[in-house]
């Protein structure tokens, strides 16, 4: 079975970008771990495509060469929090808006459904709690219900990234404990990941 992720830097994580069977030190790693523990006679192979910096424009742009041509069984797409980001830093403040966003997500999912016979799994993207990352807050409220809904439409499997972080921090001895920035996660937040999307595929999986 051939499981693909893709996204931005949560999941491309420092892999090594000549070898895309590298996991990197994020969230497939650990997720591809679990998978191959959970299933030891089962014949995987994770291909990790994400691309540090992406936006969904930029993931529609290369979604053949670095998804469809390889015709994964399972794809999983963590895509958006730059699109938002993007708008306030790194110089360029590309405006993207929230109906681009919506319309170059969707284009990403009808090509996956289109052209490949893969399962869908949709991973919201979410902001932890940071003094520096309210305003990317405020923005994600408008974008939270998009997601959703296209996962609605399209997605064999979602993950309420952003829920499931809101408890979990609950439950941690400081805010900082899933991630230093409010984006990108640490050890413990990328393992957390990892352990929400091995249980979230199970069902796909066992089939």
């Amino acid at each position: 079975m051939k499981i693909l992720f893709q996204g931005d830097s949560i999941t491309d994580a420092g892999r090594d970008h000549r070898n895309y069977h590298d996991m990197g030190r994020g969230y497939p790693k650990y997720a591809s771990e679990l998978i191959k523990e959970n299933h030891p006679d089962c014949d995987f192979e994770f291909i990790n495509f994400g691309i540090s910096g992406n936006r969904t424009s930029q993931l529609f742009d290369r979604l053949y060469k670095d998804c469809i041509e390889f015709q994964p069984d399972v794809v999983s797409v963590l895509i958006g929090i730059n699109d938002i980001w993007h708008r306030h830093d790194f110089g360029s403040k590309i405006l993207t808006t929230d109906k681009q966003i919506e319309t170059n997500y969707r284009a990403i999912l009808e090509r996956l459904k289109n052209e490949t016979n893969a399962k869908i799994v949709m991973i919201a993207p979410y902001v932890l709690d940071h003094p520096s990352k309210d305003y990317l807050r405020e923005d994600l409220k408008t974008v939270r219900p998009i997601v959703r809904a296209l996962a609605e439409e399209f997605a064999d499997v979602f993950i309420p990234l952003d829920d499931l972080f809101e408890e979990a921090v609950k439950c941690q001895p400081e805010p900082l404990y899933y991630s230093d920035d409010g984006v990108h996660p640490n050890e413990n937040g990328s393992r957390f990941i990892g352990e929400c999307y091995a249980k979230a595929v199970e069902p796909l999986l066992a089939k």
